[in-house]
C-alpha cells in the first residue's frame, strides 16, 4: 500500500496501485493550485483508493466554467491547506480520478509520462526533460482518440 495524506495529518489515505496516467500539468489554474511551474497528476482507481482518516474534512473549490464544462475543481485540507483527493466525479462507468502527487508519502511506483498545457506554461518556467510535451490542443485530440477506442471497445468486445 502507497501511504499519502496532508501537511497536518488530518487527511489519511491508502493507494493498492497508480494506473496512470502521470501528467505535469502547466496549465495557470494547476500552477495557481500548486503555487509552482506545475501540478503533477497521477491517476488512480477509486476502487484502489482507501480512506483512513478525514474523507469528511475535505473542501473543494469549484472554479467558473471558462469555455465549456467540465470545470476546475481542487479539492484541499481546511486545516493546512494541503491538496486533498476528490472523487467526487468519480462514476461506476468512469472508476477512475486524479491525485495530486505530491501528497504521497511513498513511491508511486510510476514516473511522470508527459507534460500538458505546455502552452500555457509560465515564462519563468523551462522543462529539462525528454518527456513529451503537448499543448492543449494535442492534448485534446489524444483524449478524444481514448474516448473514441474506450467506446469502440464497449461497443465490439473481442
Amino acid at each position: 500500500m502507497i501511504t499519502g495524506g496532508c501537511l497536518c495529518g488530518a487527511i489519511r489515505f491508502k493507494v493498492e496501485r497508480f494506473v496512470g496516467p502521470f501528467e505535469l500539468c502547466h496549465c495557470s489554474r494547476c500552477r495557481k493550485v500548486s503555487g509552482s511551474a506545475f501540478v503533477a497528476g497521477i491517476g488512480v482507481r477509486a476502487r484502489d483508493f482507501h480512506w483512513v482518516a478525514g474523507e469528511g474534512l475535505v473542501r473543494r473549490y469549484e472554479a467558473p466554467v471558462r469555455e465549456h464544462p467540465p470545470g476546475y475543481s481542487t479539492a484541499f485540507c481546511p486545516s493546512c491547506g494541503s491538496p486533498a483527493p476528490d472523487l467526487t466525479h468519480v462514476t461506476a462507468e468512469d472508476d477512475w480520478f486524479e491525485l495530486v502527487a505530491g501528497v504521497l508519502d511513498d513511491d508511486p511506483l510510476l514516473r511522470p509520462d508527459k507534460h500538458i498545457f505546455v502552452d500555457y506554461m509560465a515564462a519563468w518556467d523551462a522543462i529539462h526533460d525528454a518527456l513529451p510535451r503537448l499543448t492543449k490542443q494535442e492534448l485534446i485530440e489524444l483524449r478524444i482518440a481514448a474516448y473514441r477506442a474506450k467506446a469502440k471497445k464497449h461497443r465490439d468486445p473481442e
